[in-house]
């Protein structure tokens, strides 16, 4: 089964390792997510889970969208993706439901998500241009990014801005993925997870947590935080402890 999950990122903490040095990390709510359909190279021409998370009410979808996720037995999803499954068709079936017990073999982690919008910004915000001098003749000038094309000829053919000159524009809000993550800790009473450091995007933000890619996972998975007993960790603690 391909380890990945869909979830929300509710923003950073730090926690303590055995030698007591702070470990900053992410804490994502991760799942449960449903499986909405399951593709296969035979129906679909390649092999892939799709996966749905949070619930949204059926008057805030579409018609399309209730009748799809009906197959699966269950509601339409908020956030909807596919993970491909490189080994072979997947051996779940629709209705099936992940959580974060996906990631107990795993260690690093790959997280993607939509970065902070930071609306438009100049060239030395956006690309970290130098400016113009702060004195010697500059008059309001002192954050243009200079000269964006090349001087004229008499033939007519220069003057042209070149494509992909760094200028102002949109920053921010584009996918991205941040990788090698090890993933610290696993609360499966409440589907969270631990993940160290910093992941792309605002808190609340829709995220897709996935087994590293290019980093190998050890074969004895050590982590810090592990809620695996449920009533255990649902019982309340007895007054004096």
């Amino acid at each position: 089964m391909v380890a990945a999950l869909l979830g929300r990122k509710l923003g950073m903490t730090q926690v303590f390792d055995e030698a007591g040095r702070a470990v900053p990390v992410t804490v994502i709510q991760a799942g449960p997510c449903a499986v909405l359909q399951v593709k296969t190279a035979e129906t679909d021409g390649y092999d892939a889970v799709q996966l749905g998370f949070e619930d949204v009410k059926p008057h805030r979808s579409t018609l399309p969208q209730i009748g799809h996720a009906a197959k699966a037995s269950t509601g339409p999803k908020r956030c909807i993706r596919e993970v491909r499954s490189p080994d072979g068709p997947p051996e779940q079936q629709p209705g099936d439901v992940w959580t974060v017990e996906v990631f107990d073999d795993v260690q690093y982690v790959d997280v993607e998500g939509i970065t902070k919008g930071r609306g438009f910004a100049g060239g030395m915000k956006r690309h970290g241009f130098g400016g113009q001098p702060a004195s010697h003749g500059t008059e309001r000038k002192h954050r243009s990014p200079g000269s964006i094309s090349s001087h004229g000829s008499d033939l007519g053919h220069g003057g042209n801005v070149k494509r992909g000159k760094r200028m102002a524009g949109h920053m921010g809000h584009a996918r991205r993925t941040s990788r090698n993550h090890e993933l610290v800790g696993v609360d499966k009473v409440r589907h969270l997870l631990l993940v160290r450091g910093g992941v792309p995007g605002p808190n609340g933000g829709e995220v897709m947590v996935k087994c590293s890619k290019t980093k190998t996972q050890p074969a004895e998975v050590k982590r810090l935080l592990c809620v695996t007993d449920t009533a255990a960790a649902s019982e309340p603690a007895a007054v004096g402890d």
